[in-house]
């Protein structure tokens, strides 16, 4: 793939993956949003369940399926390298515009909390996750997670530096704080549906096991420095280093 034609692409990936992400916060939140998490036209529990289970699954395959090195090893002799991160984040964000447009609710609550400071606590905490995700993003590299580093060397006809371990600001408290700020965003909320649980116990469910294959990795291409950073540092609850 010529140079421009390959910035062009990563730019419209990453401009899908903005979009998907903003829509996320507004879905889970049920803000500003055409159809929230708890919006839409019910099912039968078992079919909903279902369902949303199967959307979830997809999403959870793709995303793991695609970030093993071994799959982009394979990957990248059909896809060029300079791609290869924007055309995962592609899949990821088109993954999760299907849960968005064929999520069926579930609309029985599980609890409802009427006391406004309770309530303001958790409005809190829940756009205290977003925040987390994203600065974590910032804090590791952004642009490089999200493809558009990749592309733009591409076009400069710069090789890729080679990986860096780092474990800047909030990485030196907790080894995964952008699943922390999920964390918190999936689950504080003062109406917690069905829909809503089954949503935010799969995707932790999904983070904790991400989080083993993630952190294989990462000893495969960091050796006893991650070893080392993994024996001092917790994996998603903030506490101060051993």
């Amino acid at each position: 793939m010529t140079r421009i034609p390959a910035l062009l692409y990563g730019a419209i990936c990453y401009v899908i993956f903005l979009a998907s992400f903003l829509y996320a916060i507004g879905f889970v939140g049920n803000i500003l949003v055409p159809k929230g998490i708890d919006a839409g036209v019910p099912a039968s529990l078992p079919v909903a369940i279902v369902v949303d289970a199967i959307l979830l699954s997809i999403f959870a395959l793709q995303h793991s399926v695609m970030a093993r090195r071994g799959f982009k090893r394979w990957w990248t002799k059909i896809v060029p390298s300079s791609i290869e991160r924007s055309t995962f984040v592609l899949f990821s964000s088109l993954a999760l515009i299907l849960i968005y447009w064929q999520w069926i609710p579930i609309p029985q609550s599980v609890w409802s909390v009427s006391n406004a400071a309770l309530a303001t606590i958790l409005w809190i905490a829940f756009w205290l996750g977003w925040g987390i995700v994203l600065l974590s993003t910032f804090l590791i590299n952004h642009f490089d997670l999200f493809g558009l580093h990749q592309v733009w060397n591409n076009y400069l006809g710069r090789s890729a530096p080679a990986p860096e371990f780092r474990s800047p600001f909030l990485y030196k408290f907790v080894r995964h704080p952008i699943y922390l700020g999920f964390v918190l965003a999936f689950w504080a909320t003062p109406t917690m549906t069905i829909g809503h649980l089954l949503f935010a116990v799969a995707t932790t469910g999904y983070m904790l096991i991400g989080i083993q294959l993630e952190e294989r990795d990462l000893i495969a291409m960091f050796g006893t420095t991650y070893v080392e950073y993994k024996r001092r540092v917790s994996m998603i609850i903030p506490l101060p280093p051993r």
